[in-house]
This record gives structure tokens, sequence and C-alpha cells, in this order.
């Protein structure tokens, strides 16, 4: 029989090397390759005690030197961590990104130099017909922008945030640039739909006299 090429044949050689022996060869050669290769002034875990020993702040444990620490970096459960703070932080990345999604689409906000409110003039009327009540806003707007025209519209007393909410009132609001967007306050009562009473519910816009005027009627 052969016993030349057998383990331990040889006159000094030990037996075969079992699990434990693997492991710690294995983690040895791990510790080497990382004093070579890794700066540890980079690693955002590595935590130095008061007691001169290496803590990991990923996976809370405490290691007696440099060389420990790493060859725990290379261990399974450091890798493991690693992959789950990464997983974790893409994941609150994206809901961030879905958060700010809304935020970005909107419209961005107008600056510009106010120069004041503009002069107006409101009249009580009444429609002669239908004895229907109303009002006549005349609005005048000399210095507006070039090309700009005025933008109205109502609001209710729950939606400004100016005054205490009165149930009792809605707020038509007009604005022209570069004056400052004025409100009046008007009672919350339905009004007269355009389509219904074109005559006695409009709006116009005077470009040449620079002069805005609306009339509604409530029903």
């Amino acid at each position: 029989m052969d016993y030349q090429n057998r383990a331990g044949a040889n006159k000094g050689s030990g037996g075969v090397a079992g699990a434990s022996e693997t492991a710690i060869d294995r983690r040895e050669r791990l510790r080497k390759l990382a004093l070579e290769t890794i700066d540890l002034a980079k690693d955002p875990y590595i935590l130095r005690t008061h007691l001169g020993t290496l803590e990991c702040r990923l996976c809370l444990t405490l290691h007696v030197n440099e060389g420990s620490y790493l060859a725990h970096t290379q261990g399974k459960k450091h890798q493991t961590n690693l992959a789950r703070r990464a997983a974790k932080e893409n994941q609150e990345m994206a809901l961030q990104m879905i958060q700010q999604a809304p935020l970005a689409s909107q419209v961005r906000k107008k600056v510009f130099v106010k120069i004041g409110r503009p002069g107006y003039k409101i009249i009580k009327i009444r429609e002669p017909v239908s004895q229907r009540l109303g009002l006549l806003f005349t609005v005048s707007l000399p210095e507006i922008k070039q090309g700009e025209r005025p933008r109205r519209r109502f609001m209710s007393a729950f939606e400004q945030k100016r005054e205490i909410p009165n149930r009792a009132l809605q707020y038509m609001v007009l604005a022209a640039e570069p004056y400052e967007t004025i409100a009046f306050a008007i009672p919350a009562k339905e009004l007269v739909d355009v389509e219904e009473d074109a005559e006695s519910t409009w709006e116009n816009w005077d470009a040449d006299e620079k002069v805005y005027s609306c009339q509604f009627l409530f029903k």
C-alpha cells in the first residue's frame, strides 16, 4: 500500500486541518488583506472608546485592536448589516423623492416689487326684473404691467389666513402685477351663474383705460 501521498505521511507534518482551524486561518488572511486595503479613517462605523478598544456602531460589537475590527468587517454579520442599511437608505430616499415630487411640479410663486393697492369703487345694484341684489366693482389699474390682465377668483372665509373665519362672508380676490392683491368681503350667498344671466353677471377689462369692471348678482 502506498502511504506517500496520504495526509500526515510525511515526517513532521500535521494532520488534516479541522473546521475551526480553517476558519481561524481564513480570518487571519482576511485581516491581513483588510489591513493593506482598508483605510479606517474613512470608515463611518468605527468608534474608538476611551478604553482604547474599537466599537462597530453598525453591529454594536467591541474589538481589542484594529486587526480584530477589520476581521469583523469582512465577516457575515457586518456584511449583512451593511446590506440592510443600504436597502433602508434606498427605501427612505425613494419615499422622500415621492413626497417631494408634487412640490417640484407646483408653479413657482412670482416675486416682484409691489407698488401699493389700486383704487376701486363698489356700487350696490338691484336687477330691475327679478329684484335680485348684486354688486358692481370698478378697479383702476393705471400702472399695471404691460400685457398683464387682472385675475379674479372667489375664496371662502375658511380658505383665507388673514382674519378669523366668518361663515357669513366670502371674498372676491383680484390680482394684477405689480399691485398688491386685494380682496373684498361679500355675503356668503350663492351667486348667479354667467350662463344663467349673462346680461347681469359679467366682467370686463378695458386695456386702453386700464380699468377692470365686474358685476354679479346674488340668488
